[in-house]
This record gives structure tokens, sequence and C-alpha cells, in this order.
């Protein structure tokens, strides 16, 4: 878990992830938290089912890398997003990152916040050297966040823009 005045970041466990993508408010309930209306989008609800949940069930992988880590508001008492990685780090040390913001907290910093502790999360971590991002060209709420978080725009694909952070 990381925190800090304004945030929680919490890695889901397997049994927390399944209540998540129930969408009952058994997870916040879990929590204490109250309830948020969470919007799990087809291709989210794909990555849970095809890889998310077979490698966090996996006890030979490190779950961090494979888990949608919630993020909560401490003022609001709400999950607001969530944050994930896109697997372990490669043989260069790269890991990917992938995140978003539930409608009504967009705009907030959260999201810029959340993904400014999980870089240094990923730092303290020895094998991880670089994050890599992939935004469409016309999400800018998401990567000024990878902007703030001084993520180089490193190329473009058809209308994907790709972001990259170096760690070490």
């Amino acid at each position: 878990m990381i925190e800090n005045e304004r945030l929680i970041l919490k890695p889901l466990t397997h049994d927390q992830l399944l209540k998540y993508i129930k969408d009952d408010h058994s997870l916040e309930k879990e929590f204490d938290l109250l309830p948020t209306k969470k919007n799990i989008s087809p291709s989210l609800q794909s990555a849970l089912e095809q890889t998310i949940l077979p490698h966090v069930f996996d006890k030979d992988k490190d779950y961090l890398y494979h888990t949608l880590w919630t993020i909560i508001s401490k003022p609001d008492q709400r999950m607001i997003g969530e944050i994930s990685f896109v697997g372990e780090p490669d043989a260069n040390g790269e890991i990917e990152i992938g995140y978003g913001t539930y409608e009504e907290f967009r705009g907030k910093g959260f999201m810029t916040e959340a993904v400014g502790r999980l870089i240094q999360w990923a730092k303290a971590q020895p094998k991880v050297k670089s994050i890599f991002a992939a935004t469409t060209k016309d999400n800018v709420a998401s990567y000024s966040i990878l902007e703030k978080n001084n993520f180089k725009h490193i190329g473009e694909v058809d209308d994907m823009l790709s972001w990259k952070i170096e760690l070490k």
C-alpha cells in the first residue's frame, strides 16, 4: 500500500478483484468506504478476465505488477480510479503503466498525484529501470498527467502516442 496526505493506492488481491468486478459495493464495504460508481470499460473487463485475474492468482508471479491498484481519496472516503502495471519488468527493466479516473473525480489532480506516487514506488524496485505509457492523441488529460510526471514523448503510431520515463 502507498499512502500520502490525500491518497491511498492499494493493490487488490485476487478476492478483492472479484469483488471489484462484481461491482456490488462489497469492495467499498471491505475498505470501509462510501460507494463509488465505477465504469469498467470493455477493454478493462477483458484484461481482468484474460490476464489480470489469472496472473494475480499465479503464485509464481509478483502480483503487484499484475493487479489493479485502487486509488482512494481520503477526503472523499471513496475509490476514485485505478492504476496498474502491464506485467513485470522486461529484460531491459521496463514496465508499462495504465490508469483511469472515475468521471466525477477527473480534473482534480488525483491521477497526476497517483502516477507520481507509483513512479516513486517503482524507483525503489531494483528490477525497474523505466516506465512506458501509451495514450491516444486526443486524450489530452491523460498525456498531461504523464507530462506533469516528467514522461517524455518518444513516438507515435497511428492515433497512439508513446511516452517513457527513465528511473535509473
